[in-house]
């Protein structure tokens, strides 16, 4: 991985807890990130593709980025600053 898959990854993992058991859609992640749309199309596509703990759903938004995903699991985990959300 390089310097935007890891700030893209490292982002999704802190901000799926804080989106109130929502996925974040590409278009959130590139506003948020400062990203062009396209670029964190193709580091998404590429963060899947070789298995970086990182799963879209149906839809293209990412539910999951392992440790945490949107999808309901029999794992559930809760930090300090109130946060709760699923174990991937």
């Amino acid at each position: 991985m390089i310097g935007d898959h890891h700030l893209i990854r490292n982002f999704v993992v802190r901000e799926l807890p804080r989106n109130q058991g929502k996925p974040l859609s590409a278009e959130d992640i590139a506003n948020r990130l400062q990203l062009s749309l396209p670029r964190v199309n193709a580091l998404l596509d590429d963060l899947e593709k070789h298995l970086f703990f990182l799963v879209r759903n149906k839809i293209g938004e990412v539910s999951w980025a392992f440790p945490v995903t949107t999808d309901r699991t029999p794992h559930h985990l809760s930090f300090n600053s109130g946060e709760r959300t699923f174990a991937a």
